[in-house]
């Protein structure tokens, strides 16, 4: 919903171009992280979906639905992707990938930290581990800076 408020909201991205061109660069350098470690963009959309969804970022949600669509995502994954660890419709990788996307952006106790962790490296190598934390939290970074700075979704025709 929006508020008249929302204008007085500065946006940081626009106001320290700067910094928000040194993330987009750390996009950059993960987006090839992510080739050399043969994750495709719908892989990688899921993650970003994901971390947004759990942040309630409705700018990123509108952003990487349509790229996780574009990247042949299928909308049934997508709309059960709340509930994933209800459906058997995510393959394993995917499963290690959600679960220490998830726990990067919720950082619960260490105990539960280390036992996603353990689980993610069943199914990860280590370089798909370092990419996918990557991912993660550069996903993070991304939603704070739309949520601090108000960004709003634009109706589509």
């Amino acid at each position: 919903m929006s508020t008249s408020a929302e204008n007085d909201y500065v946006h940081i991205d626009r106001q320290s171009p700067a910094v928000y061109q040194a993330q987009i660069g750390v996009a950059k350098a993960i987006r090839h992280a992510t080739t050399e470690a043969g994750m495709d963009r719908r892989f990688v959309e899921l993650i970003n979906v994901r971390v947004s969804q759990i942040n309630r970022c409705a700018y990123c949600l509108d952003v990487h639905v349509a790229a996780a669509l574009a990247a042949g995502e299928t909308p049934q994954r997508l709309a059960v992707l709340p509930a994933w660890r209800e459906t058997t419709l995510f393959s394993e990788r995917e499963v290690a990938a959600l679960t220490l996307a998830e726990s990067i952006t919720t950082l619960p106790d260490a105990h539960s930290q280390d036992a996603d962790y353990a689980f993610a490296r069943r199914f990860l190598s280590e370089q798909e581990i370092s990419t996918v934390s990557w991912i993660a939290v550069t996903m993070n970074a991304f939603n704070r800076i739309s949520i601090v700075s108000r960004h709003q979704v634009k109706p589509k025709p």
